[in-house]
């Protein structure tokens, strides 16, 4: 079993993160921000890997530190979780589509992080949640990941569900890079031979 957990403290947080990429989507979620909770719990469910994280931020001043780390520590966890990526599918995308909204992800698990990030939310928050902390999550959730992460929005009318697009199509994406080919054995999927 692929599994990994991650202990985080700052002067601004302290989190405790696990997962098992080879899960059902089986998590609990406690960050103090109930919109990320939603977000997390869709990213769990659907990427069917199991997560549990908690975080106690220094929400008083805002939700960036807590949106931020959360991604740092998911982001390191998955990364330790996937070990040498021997026999992993590596490359990903889902064209997800929601009501009105379409969104796409794309990754590679290349051990190359960056991150694209094409998404306009017409109101500066959905919830709580401050919506310009969608890509800061994203953004360290991807450094920490060690994956290239392409997520772009084609269209919208609903900015609840242009969030919630974006963390299901990482989410369907994430789970089919990362799981195991059967085809591809015990090798890495690189001509480097690592990744």
């Amino acid at each position: 079993m692929r599994k990994a957990s991650i202990a985080r403290k700052t002067n601004e947080t302290e989190i405790s993160v696990s997962v098992n990429l080879d899960g059902t989507g089986a998590h609990t979620m406690a960050t103090g921000i109930g919109f990320l909770d939603h977000m997390l719990d869709q990213l769990s469910r659907h990427s069917l890997i199991d997560m549990d994280v908690s975080c106690k931020g220094d929400l008083h001043i805002d939700f960036h530190h807590t949106a931020e780390d959360v991604g740092i520590a998911l982001g390191q966890a998955v990364l330790q979780a996937l070990g040498d990526k021997k026999g992993i599918r590596r490359y990903a995308s889902c064209d997800l589509p929601m009501d009105g909204t379409l969104t796409r992800a794309a990754l590679d698990v290349s051990g190359r992080p960056f991150l694209v990030f094409r998404a306009e939310f017409s109101r500066d928050k959905v919830g709580e949640m401050d919506t310009e902390l969608f890509r800061e999550f994203f953004q360290a959730f991807a450094m920490n990941a060690g994956i290239t992460l392409h997520i772009e929005n084609f269209y919208t009318d609903n900015n609840h569900h242009l969030a919630e697009s974006m963390f299901k199509a990482v989410a369907r994406a994430l789970r089919e890079a990362v799981e195991i080919d059967p085809r591809v054995g015990d090798r890495v999927p690189s001509t480097k031979g690592t990744l």
